[in-house]
């Protein structure tokens, strides 16, 4: 696996940085973050803040495929597919929570 940028690679790196780069998805993500830590409940093998990355790492995953273009059985699509896939939501979602725990 190939860095990024500190990330995962490319392909997280860019879901993140748009994620960041809109007024209204960074209100988005402090929901997410709020909402997930105010809801998660430690289990006998994870921990509050784990159970909350994971309910971020859906949401952000959701966020991604209610965007997704529909481009048909295509080149194209299997292209975009391909890259959707390499995306790291839990690392991503690890941020959100830490950025939101700064804040």
């Amino acid at each position: 696996m190939t860095k990024y940028n500190g990330w995962n690679n490319y392909e997280t790196w860019n879901v993140k940085l748009w994620l960041d780069n809109d007024e209204g998805s960074y209100y988005m993500q402090r929901e997410w973050a709020e909402g997930a830590l105010e809801s998660a409940e430690a289990t006998e093998y994870l921990t509050k803040k784990d159970v909350a990355i994971q309910t971020v790492s859906e949401c952000v995953e959701e966020f991604i495929d209610s965007y997704r273009p529909d481009l048909g059985a295509s080149m194209f699509s299997d292209l975009l597919g391909a890259a959707i896939s390499e995306v790291d939501t839990y690392e991503i979602a690890s941020a959100i929570i830490e950025d939101h725990k700064d804040n």
